[in-house]
């Protein structure tokens, strides 16, 4: 154990590069007085590495390799994975175990590994598909259960040819069933937590098959810890021959980063990919020409535009529906991930408006007419609060956008054709609005986001962005949103 803590500082040294964990704060990063890990948490991240991206331990190096001096090509592959699972999850590809890091890999998930491509072979041949249930080892009664799966079947026969039939006798192509700890099928379950069921591929024997952790504390509605639709639908994606996606909006994606509100359906990856297996259901355009399958948000579409936008320590966040963009200085890639991938899920997604006081180690988000109060990953107590609290009369129902200035530690609120100053110290406003025109002139009115970048302010309006110059009180330059993402026409981000 002594022999892997050092390696883990190795690591950290050796993927060392200048960046901001997020949520942590700037004297929380690692650096040599603090790379230390505790021992559990050094042990998971290995395992978690070597189940899901196909990390090979240092003493298996070693048994496999004649040159017994492999600590350079283990550090280094350490490493290629962490950051290859940072890329994944759309983090900051240090390669260095931050407690971001951890967090991530600690969230619930499905048990297949992330890296892992099936090919266009690995699919059933036929498109009428039985199933079995084999015992309903849960609290939830077996008429609620039996429901939620011919629902979740339902979700992928709406957009491709499939059919699915339950059977009671023993034969059947996909078999269901609730397991316990080591169920003998070399991918034992971990309890409450961690691991929340995995699927085989199909094929004969075992393949195809589906297994819960019955350890879970499954529910079928808005309450409780997993809800069982939401991962059956997941499921049955791998039984169907579909991979992990990294799109974050995908159902397909490995966590589970659901809300208890959230209307569930295949985004447009999902219908893509399992599309190009099976075909097409004769009935997809009768069922989504009104409602289309939901787009991830790209940062190459020529009309993004954002919810909001903020600086949080080196890192600007674009936020978009519930996904935000992460730009550092430090890093070319601008990945997008999910909010609640950073935060607590009950951060409302399609926000309005977010700053972060640096003074106060606060971040803060607004949506209508409420806000909540964040430090770390903690909700603070009281929230969410009504915006009427920061001073704001009655006829303001919601804030388009918030500039925070950390040295003058006051911040302007942007509401319609208006901007109010709040005075930080004071934690009041100071005094009655003025017109943004007059303020900030040349930038259109309402505003849809605002931010120190790159050294000036800049307004979002749309697809556009306007950059002003604070001195000279005038537009500068404008441009597309997408180019602040770097976008370039050859990415494929998802």
């Amino acid at each position: 154990m002594k022999t892997f803590w050092l390696s883990l500082m190795t690591l950290m040294m050796l993927c060392r590069t200048p960046t901001a964990a997020l949520p942590l704060r700037t004297s929380d990063r690692p650096t040599q007085s603090n790379l230390g890990l505790p021992e559990a948490d050094q042990e998971f991240a290995e395992e978690y590495l070597q189940h899901f991206y196909g990390y090979r331990s240092k003493s298996e190096r070693k048994k496999r390799s004649a040159d017994a001096d492999v600590d350079g090509d283990w550090n280094t592959e350490l490493c290629e994975k962490v950051q290859e699972m940072q890329r994944f999850f759309g983090l900051p590809p240090s390669g260095e175990l931050t407690k971001e890091t951890l967090a991530v890999m600690k969230r619930p998930r499905c048990g297949l590994s992330d890296v892992e491509r099936f090919g266009d072979t690995i699919r059933w041949k036929k498109n009428t598909l039985s199933y079995r249930i084999s015992g309903y080892n849960t609290s939830i009664p077996a008429s609620k259960v039996r429901k939620i799966f011919r629902a979740a079947w339902k979700i992928w026969s709406n957009v491709t040819p499939l059919k699915f039939r339950k059977r009671n006798r023993k034969e059947a192509d996909i078999v269901i069933s609730f397991k316990n700890g080591d169920h003998k099928d070399g991918a034992p379950f971990d309890g409450k937590g961690g691991v929340l069921a995995h699927a085989f591929l199909p094929g004969h024997g075992i393949g195809g098959d589906v297994h819960f952790d019955a350890e879970e504390d499954w529910t079928f509605n808005s309450t409780g810890s997993f809800n069982l639709f939401t991962v059956t639908v997941h499921e049955f994606g791998h039984a169907l021959g579909l991979p992990h996606s990294s799109d974050p909006g995908a159902i397909m994606y490995p966590t589970y980063n659901f809300a208890p509100s959230f209307d569930l359906q295949l985004s447009f990856r999902d219908v893509k990919d399992v599309q190009h297996l099976y075909g097409i259901s004769p009935n997809f355009d009768s069922l989504f020409s009104k409602k289309p399958p939901p787009r991830t948000p790209e940062k190459c579409d020529p009309d993004l535009s954002f919810d909001a936008v903020t600086e949080l320590q080196q890192e600007t966040l674009f936020f978009k529906d519930r996904f935000l963009w992460r730009k550092h200085p430090h890093f070319e890639e601008t990945r997008i991930t999910l909010i609640s991938s950073l935060w607590p899920e009950n951060v409302p997604a399609n926000m309005d408006a977010a700053y972060e006081n640096v003074e106060r180690n606060l971040i803060v988000f607004f949506k209508d007419h409420q806000y909540w109060l964040l430090r770390q990953l903690q909700i603070q107590e009281g929230f969410p609060k009504n915006i009427s609290s920061l001073g704001f009369p009655s006829r303001i129902r919601s804030v388009d956008a918030a500039l925070h200035f950390r040295k003058e530690r006051y911040t302007v609120f942007f509401t319609g054709h208006e901007c109010w100053r709040y005075n930080e110290r004071e934690e009041m406003m100071e005094g009655p609005p003025t017109l943004i025109e007059k303020q900030w002139p040349g930038i259109p009115t309402p505003i849809d986001a605002a931010v120190f970048y790159d050294g000036s302010v800049h307004f979002f309006k749309g697809n556009i962005y306007y950059k002003f110059d604070s001195n000279s009180k005038h537009v500068v330059s404008t441009g597309t949103t997408n180019e602040l993402l770097e976008c370039k026409q050859a990415d494929n981000e998802i």
